[in-house]
């Protein structure tokens, strides 16, 4: 089924891994001096980036953290323990450097780009802040759905767009975060329609609501579901009826990294949820995804584990903003840097296995 033509030709761009080059980083994996398998998960990570890149000896030469943010509708049903007068507030304080995201970006090395794709208030321009504003608020999921179908094409190809522009600037490392009072309530949606899981199992305590807060925040999710039917084969039916901006935003992102060649660092429960979405528009998605970390939030590991994914860091972290997968960041560059920088047995003159 058509969705645009830059959607389109960005999902058709998303082919599998490339076979010559995870073939020959595996072969210089096993000759390596250290006992095979040693290094763990660096190697299959350092495996899986040369696939991605398409390089035997993968080089990350950019790291980009692109944050957006986006009001909901359905944070006026209670969901959330902030105010929505939070996620303004929020969006100026990462384009000052003041924020979490802001600190671990610059320890990573990362590009920080900001967008504001649906905050409820205008925001004054400024650099480091791009307005593609798809309108004031997603709407009140438990009411009705999110967003249009247009809005939700137009969501998704400002995040190609956003993508396309980093990986001009050369970063081939690319995730997304985000920002939105009350955007776990429809990222719990997005990962109750696609994996079919039960709703409570999917729900956690977001910003840190109480027990009945927590309980009145499962039944309007409920509400959402049974009110929209969200089709959870479909992304593009997901994100329209119980997605948001940011959500919708961030799953272009990922799409237009990955259509480049680029490695998909997925944060936490709202980039999970993205990256549920673009896997349903795209499944050979899921090789370009690196997990970054698990989050407390129980929805997130039921969307990774429906993608067939493992985290490298669990650090009961819930924060998102894209803060997870800038800390991991550097682990991924030292994946691929053990693959290109350490010798092997012949080129150090350090005797190899005895049975070869």
């Amino acid at each position: 089924m058509s969705i645009s033509p830059l959607v389109d030709q960005t999902i058709a761009a998303v082919g599998p891994l490339d076979a010559a080059a995870v073939a020959a980083a595996e072969a210089r994996q096993g000759v390596l001096t250290k006992p095979p398998g040693s290094l763990g998960r660096l190697e299959t990570l350092s495996i899986q980036l040369a696939g991605i890149l398409g390089q035997p000896v993968p080089e990350i030469t950019g790291k980009a953290v692109i944050v957006v943010a986006g009001d909901h509708g359905v944070a006026s049903e209670g969901v959330s323990a902030y105010p929505a007068e939070v996620t303004p507030q929020m969006v100026f304080n990462f384009v000052a450097g003041g924020a979490a995201i802001n600190a671990l970006a610059r320890h990573a090395g990362a590009n920080i780009s900001v967008i504001d794709a649906g905050v409820a208030v205008d925001l004054d321009p400024q650099p480091g802040l791009t307005i593609a504003k798809v309108g004031y608020g997603a709407g009140n999921i438990a009411r009705g759905p999110a967003m249009s179908r247009e809005d939700a094409v137009r969501c998704l190809e400002i995040g190609i767009n956003a993508a396309n522009e980093q990986a001009d600037a050369g970063a081939n490392l690319i995730a997304g975060g985000d920002m939105g009072i009350g955007n776990t309530t429809p990222s719990a949606a997005i990962t109750a329609a696609v994996t079919g899981a039960d709703v409570a199992t999917v729900t956690g305590r977001g910003t840190g609501v109480d027990d009945a807060g927590l309980e009145g925040k499962i039944a309007t999710i409920r509400r959402a579901l049974e009110s929209n039917r969200p089709d959870g084969g479909d992304g593009l039916d997901v994100l329209t009826k119980v997605g948001g901006f940011e959500i919708g935003v961030l799953a272009g992102v990922m799409l237009g990294a990955a259509a480049r060649n680029c490695a998909v660092v997925v944060d936490g429960f709202i980039s999970g949820a993205a990256a549920l979405i673009a896997w349903r528009l795209c499944p050979n998605i899921a090789q370009r995804y690196i997990a970054a970390h698990r989050s407390v939030e129980p929805g997130h590991n039921v969307g990774l584990q429906a993608m067939g994914l493992s985290p490298l860091l669990d650090m009961e972290m819930r924060l998102g903003e894209g803060t997870g997968a800038a800390l991991a960041m550097p682990i991924i560059e030292a994946a691929a840097k053990t693959l290109a920088e350490m010798a092997t047995f012949a080129e150090a003159g350090v005797s190899d296995r005895e049975d070869g």
